[in-house]
């Protein structure tokens, strides 16, 4: 557990009324992630969810997986273009690419500031109720 430990920093504040980072925006992190790393088909990225996860239970939904995906697309830091499936005549697949790369970086950023700002409060109420 001590691997989840960050020290605590003060974190600028955004006007923000969330508690801890909300689903969504955890979602479409690791969707940027996973496109950068090349790999662009949302049934790839639904499963890497459930592997990666697993340990903890957590299984976002498909309706979530691709919610985050349409809201990357409408901000414009992702494409999505259609291929045909290889060894088929007409079985399209969607793949993603990221489109805008500062924007990509841009979005990571701030999701790491949630992150930070959740693991400090997420610690704080550790130690200070059960140790």
């Amino acid at each position: 557990m001590k691997d989840n430990i960050i020290k605590e920093k003060e974190v600028k504040s955004r006007n923000r009324d969330n508690f801890l980072i909300k689903q969504r925006a955890f979602v479409k992190l690791y969707l940027l992630s996973w496109i950068e790393q090349g790999r662009p088909y949302g049934q790839e990225m639904l499963d890497d969810f459930y592997e990666t996860f697993k340990y903890f239970n957590y299984k976002p939904n498909h309706s979530e997986v691709y919610k985050g995906l349409h809201e990357l697309l409408d901000d414009g830091i992702i494409t999505r273009s259609r291929i045909i499936k290889e060894g088929s005549k007409r079985q399209e697949l969607k793949v993603y690419e990221i489109a805008n790369k500062d924007e990509a970086r841009r979005y990571k950023k701030q999701v790491k500031e949630d992150l930070d700002r959740s693991i400090g409060l997420l610690n704080k109420a550790v130690r200070d109720n059960y140790v």
